[in-house]
């Protein structure tokens, strides 16, 4: 995995050099790009390669386009106008460091780019056909039947109770589409059939969903210093969470039951799906 995420750093970094951008913007979109983070999406793609036994650098181009859109909802999630936070990953939110009209562009900017560098992808890596397919598959889960959907119900979620399915509809959307995407790349990549696409993306619908339910938890009995960010904000700002509807014992179970659901589907399928099998541990156990 170090190799993998070591790569992907140098992969971003060089996309953002080569712009003929102000420099302002550059270092705005490389300050929040660059500030740590799990990498589980590009890493959960890269693990579906390796699971059809492809060489996981065919994915760095699609890793990236998913990494700057994850950190352009990241960066506007962040602003007054929305979860209005000052920290991310231990260090102040992009619009304490650039101020928020040059954050909300470099959210833009990093929108907007990942698609130029799909539809720049080489030939090699990305033909034509499985461009037309990402890049489609992408919009759906980043776009208004996605995560801006699950932002925008989880933001008319608060300050009233929701039901268990409304909650899990949010996250679902917000977090799960974005995740379950880099499994599906990762199957188009490998040229998989339409069964083993629709087993894949169950197990990455359970695990996007796991990710939420742990997050949830943290907020919880999490520390700031690990979390990189202030804890306890969900319930400061009257949110839903599942600690919240099925306390935190419930919470607990619900995600042990999730997990055991998505390692399940795993062990069903003729691949080899050890890195993904890690990653599902990686997405239970995690303390930020």
């Amino acid at each position: 995995m170090k190799e993998q995420i070591g790569e992907l750093q140098g992969q971003l970094q060089d996309y953002i050099d080569r712009l003929d951008a102000p420099k302002t913007l550059k270092d705005s979109m490389l300050y929040s790009l660059q500030s740590g983070g799990k990498r589980i999406r590009p890493l959960l793609l890269f693990a579906t390669l390796e699971a059809f036994r492809k060489d996981w650098r065919a994915g760095l181009p699609v890793a990236c386009a998913v990494e700057m859109i994850h950190t352009y909802s990241l960066i506007h999630d962040d602003l007054p106008c929305m979860d209005d936070d000052d920290l991310r990953r231990g260090k102040p939110t992009n619009h304490k460091v650039f101020g928020e009209a040059v954050a909300v562009l470099a959210g833009d900017a990093l929108l907007t780019y990942s698609f130029q560098i799909l539809s720049e992808a080489p030939p090699a890596l990305l033909d034509d056909r499985k461009k037309i397919l990402i890049i489609s598959e992408l919009a759906r889960a980043a776009g208004p039947e996605g995560m801006v959907a699950g932002q925008t119900l989880d933001m008319e979620a608060e300050d009233r109770r929701i039901s268990l399915a409304e909650l899990e509809s949010i996250h679902l959307h917000k977090t799960g589409k974005l995740i379950s995407f880099c499994v599906k790349a990762g199957a188009i990549l490998a040229d998989a059939d339409e069964k083993t696409q629709a087993k894949l993306s169950e197990f990455a619908r359970r695990i996007g969903l796991a990710f939420q339910i742990r997050d949830d938890i943290l907020d919880i009995v999490g520390k700031a210093e690990i979390l990189g960010k202030n804890v306890g904000s969900d319930q400061s700002k009257k949110k839903s969470t599942y600690p919240a509807l099925l306390s935190l014992e419930g919470a607990d179970k619900k995600l042990e039951e999730t997990i055991f659901a998505a390692k399940t589907i795993l062990r069903e399928l003729p691949l080899e799906t050890s890195s993904l099998e890690r990653i599902t541990e990686q997405i239970w156990k995690r303390e930020n």
